[in-house]
């Protein structure tokens, strides 16, 4: 039998120049959503409507898998609340994006005094201090979003969907030519 196998060195330029692709492929899409907030906002709003969906047939499957156990009820009830909160979104996808913004300011403000909290356990410890920054900056994009939604909706999603992509693609693209670099001075 006779095992043939690709040298590494090729692995290794196939995968860079995959992540090279999806990291300029994220960057554009950043672009896009920032360019474009409110399809961008609708695009995730979509995309949340299906993983509530698929998240309750989940739940369905599971319970009926271990009705033994006696969790089947909750398993469905929970299964139906997913089912109906992503076909909310999928149906509504305006006013899903209304109700999604504000979910976000609220995680955003539990965030920032969850933030606060550790950057005061943690405060002699050196560095500390961003975290202080971090919940100040956390808790102004808050407040920001809660005074003025809903009127933000059409573009708060969107915004902030495209720097998250824009900026993981910057940062993949930047790791995959420091890799790139590297082998090519293995090679």
């Amino acid at each position: 039998m006779s095992v043939t196998s690709t040298p590494i060195p090729v692995i290794v330029r196939k995968s860079l120049g995959w992540s090279i692709g999806l990291s300029v492929l994220m960057i554009v899409a950043g672009i896009l959503a920032i360019v474009i907030p409110p399809a961008a906002g609708i695009a995730v709003t979509v995309l949340f409507g299906w993983l509530f969906v698929f998240s309750g047939l989940a739940h369905w499957v599971f319970g009926w898998q271990t009705r033994s156990t006696g969790g089947l009820l909750w398993e469905l009830l929970l299964g139906a609340v997913y089912i109906g909160a992503g076909a909310y979104l999928l149906w509504n996808p305006l006013a899903g994006m209304v109700s999604l913004t504000l979910a976000l300011a609220i995680y955003l403000f539990a965030e920032s005094i969850l933030e606060f909290i550790l950057a005061v356990r943690l405060r002699p410890m050196p560095g500390s201090g961003w975290l202080f920054v971090d919940a100040i900056i956390t808790l102004v994009l808050a407040i920001i979003i809660w005074r003025t939604w809903p009127a933000n909706a059409g573009w708060v999603l969107g915004i902030l969907v495209g720097f998250s992509m824009l900026f993981s693609g910057v940062s993949r693209l930047m790791l995959s030519l420091a890799a790139r670099r590297l082998a090519s001075e293995l090679a």
